[in-house]
Parts: structure tokens; C-alpha cells; sequence
């Protein structure tokens, strides 16, 4: 039994007039909302809004190039040596020298001053030494310690380390991480422009070579 007024018992015809006549009434607004809305919800059970993964670090071999707004750099070597103090590292009983060998072009418009605290060691990191900067960096041709790179003058460098000996051993693979610098530019209370946060972008694995007293 219907009763007067009620709308589910009207023919189906009648209740799709009712219905458009209803969505007329409402402003145009609400409805733009109310579609808006649902497209979110469904977009969104489906996954359509998650944000896209960021591309991790790229896998590189020893001697293949990376190259970024900052430094060029080339992994050649990594030695295991009983002193070099021709690069600026001295040791003391029970301890070794790491050492990496790169080959490091300035790429920047700039001269860049690489030490032990400069970006270099922010974008060159050595598991099991990544919180650790290097004693010391040096050319590997002439021994200078801190050098100076010139832009686009490739040089080939010593970053080296004290370690215990026994901390590393020949023939282990040590994995070796190359990161992107953000430059910065200051203003009002810093000036001056400086790289800064690291972002991983190339790794790869290099072999350790326990060369004893050097060669």
C-alpha cells in the first residue's frame, strides 16, 4: 500500500524527471564539487593519486664517469697501503692506509678547494667509512695536499684515511656511493653561493687491493 506523496512508488520515468528537475535546482557550484569529489575518491581507490617513486641511484662501474653540475668524477682505485705520508696521512701503531683513487674534473664555473672538509667528500662516500671524512686529500701526481681544481682541468686524486689494520682486507668488495650537490645561493644574513645536501645518484662496487708498503 502507498500513501500520498511518496516518490518510490512513482513510475521510473517520473523519477528520473524528479531527479533531473532536482539537480537543476541545485547551482552549478555544488555540482562542479560533488563531481570533483567523486572523482578523488575513485581516483584515489584506484592508487591514480600516489606520488610517483623517485628513480634511486643508478649502478655504474669502476672507471665509468659521473657527471654533474659540480665534479666529474672517475673511481679508479681502492688500495690498502702500510703509510702515505707523501699524501698527508700519518699512522700510528696498528693502523693502515685507505686509499681512493679518483679522477676529479671541476665542472662548475668556479675554482673548488677540495679538503677533507669540502663537498667532494659529501659526494664521494665509502661504505663502512660514509661518516668519516678522509685525513687527508692530495693529487696523486705531485702530492699537494687541499688542491685546488680549476673548471674543467681533470686531476687525479688521493682521498685517504687511517684505519686499524685488519679493518678492511684485500680483495673486499667496498661499495662506493656518488652524490649530486644542490648549489645555494645566499641572501641577507649569508652571502656567497655553497653546495650542499647530497643526493645519492650512482653507485657502484670496487675491489680492495692490499698493495702492503706501496707500488
Amino acid at each position: 500500500m502507498t500513501t500520498e506523496g511518496d516518490d518510490s512508488a512513482a513510475p521510473p520515468r517520473q523519477r528520473l524527471e524528479w531527479l533531473r528537475a532536482a539537480s537543476d535546482r541545485l547551482p552549478t557550484s555544488w555540482l562542479t564539487v560533488i563531481a570533483t569529489g567523486l572523482f578523488l575518491v575513485a581516483t584515489a581507490a584506484f592508487g591514480g593519486l600516489a606520488t610517483a617513486a623517485e628513480p634511486g641511484p643508478v649502478a655504474i662501474e669502476p672507471g665509468q664517469e659521473h657527471r654533474n653540475d659540480q665534479f666529474a668524477v672517475t673511481v679508479e682505485r681502492v688500495l690498502l697501503v702500510d703509510e702515505l705520508t707523501e699524501a698527508g696521512v700519518y699512522v700510528d701503531d696498528g693502523e693502515r692506509v685507505l686509499a681512493l683513487v679518483v679522477t676529479v674534473e671541476n665542472t662548475w664555473t668556479r675554482p673548488i678547494a677540495v679538503h677533507p672538509t669540502s663537498s667532494l667528500t659529501e659526494s664521494v662516500r665509502l661504505d663502512g667509512l660514509s661518516d668519516t671524512p678522509p685525513d687527508s686529500i692530495a693529487r696523486y701526481d705531485d702530492g699537494t695536499v687541499a688542491p685546488w681544481l680549476q673548471p674543467g682541468v681533470p686531476a687525479q686524486l688521493v682521498l685517504a684515511w687511517a684505519v686499524k689494520a685488519g679493518q678492511f682486507t684485500d680483495a673486499q668488495p667496498m661499495r662506493i656511493t656518488l652524490s649530486d650537490m644542490t648549489l645555494y645561493t645566499g641572501s641577507f644574513v649569508a652571502s656567497g653561493q655553497w653546495w650542499d645536501d647530497p643526493a645519492p645518484a650512482a653507485t657502484m662496487t670496487v675491489t680492495l687491493d692490499d698493495i702492503g708498503a706501496g707500488g
